[in-house]
């Protein structure tokens, strides 16, 4: 496993950001009401703040480009979480979520996540040490997830569909048929019953894990140190569920998010083909010479492609709203 970070760094990480999640579940256990856009606005700012700090002590005291590849790590995870917050829209929707509830179960599904996804990481990490050509397959994934994002249209509570994990779970576990508040166990029928809240949190966990498919690669794409990887990952899920509270009701307004995203996953998928492609003493394909794609060139066009696509999104909703309010005055 690549990593430039000694094993006294990994631990004292690891305990920092066990104490971030325990922090995070005291505030949750201490707020008796609905996360308003006042909190949310505070805890993105706080866990966004956590991670410049984070980045700025990597530019002054880790070795190499660390600073730069977590920056870029971040963004690039924190991009294509937004994604996720469309997927858990519909499943609050889908569910019917109480709105107290809905922290809590966001909580619980992501610590779940960050939990496999260090799995992952690690075994990407140990893939790519074994075996250079994993580069391809990564690369080769990454060019055919941007294709389907892009070619994937509006999403709708409708289309939410429960997975082989969530109808098992159905099957096997004692589960009541309406919510207890936040609770996650309730009493039914002379007997203590799961509520469904258990199933939104498994729907959550293993949403988050399949966007890890396209997530992880992409950012091996952009450094190959697991501990970057690890703490981008880390720190882009921590402000997650905050922002989905603070963003929900403006993601309808991101009209082209896909297709942002789509282009950044084939930017990096080509950026891996073509370092694998190094790898391999291969610097020319015929008359076309195989440049070499350093980490702030990654970096500027992961951010421009962002800002392009949130402007022209904003233009095109804003636009598509006044037709809108047109075509009302007209049948009035």
């Amino acid at each position: 496993m690549v990593s430039v970070m000694s094993p006294v760094v990994w631990v004292l990480t690891i305990a920092g950001l066990l104490g971030l999640v325990a922090f995070d579940l005291v505030v949750i256990a201490r707020r008796k009401h609905a996360v308003t856009i006042k909190d949310a606005t505070r805890w993105v700012l706080f866990y966004v703040g956590l991670a410049g700090l984070f980045a700025l002590g990597l530019f002054l005291f880790a070795p190499g480009q660390s600073g730069s590849e977590f920056v870029a790590g971040y963004v690039t995870e924190y991009s294509l979480s937004v994604d996720n917050l469309f997927v858990f829209v519909i499943i609050m929707a889908r569910f019917a979520v109480p709105g107290p509830a809905q922290d809590k179960v966001l909580y619980v599904g992501i610590v779940v996540s960050m939990l496999l996804r260090a799995v992952f990481i690690l075994a990407g990490a140990a893939a790519i040490s074994a075996a250079s050509w994993v580069f391809y397959v990564f690369g080769a994934f990454l060019v055919y997830t941007a294709v389907r994002l892009a070619l994937e249209g509006e999403s709708d509570p409708d289309d939410f569909k429960e997975n082989a994990v969530l109808r098992g779970l159905r099957r096997i576990l004692p589960l009541a048929q309406d919510y207890d508040g936040a609770r996650l166990t309730t009493r039914a029928n002379g007997r203590r019953q799961l509520t469904p809240l258990v199933i939104v949190i498994a729907a959550i966990g293993t949403a988050n894990v399949i966007f890890a498919l396209d997530s992880i690669p992409a950012i091996f794409g952009l450094t190959q140190d697991a501990y970057i990887v690890l703490t981008a990952n880390a720190f882009a899920l921590m402000g997650l569920r905050q922002l989905y509270f603070l963003i929900g009701g403006l993601l309808e307004r991101i009209v082209y998010l896909n297709v942002g995203l789509s282009v950044i996953l084939a930017f990096i998928g080509v950026k891996l083909i073509v370092e694998a492609l190094h790898g391999s003493h291969i610097d020319d394909l015929g008359a076309i010479h195989l440049p070499h794609i350093g980490i702030l060139t990654s970096l500027g066009f992961i951010v421009g492609t962002l800002f392009v696509t949130t402007v022209v999104s904003l233009v095109k909703s804003s636009y598509d709203s006044r037709r809108a309010a047109v075509r009302v005055k007209a049948d009035d």
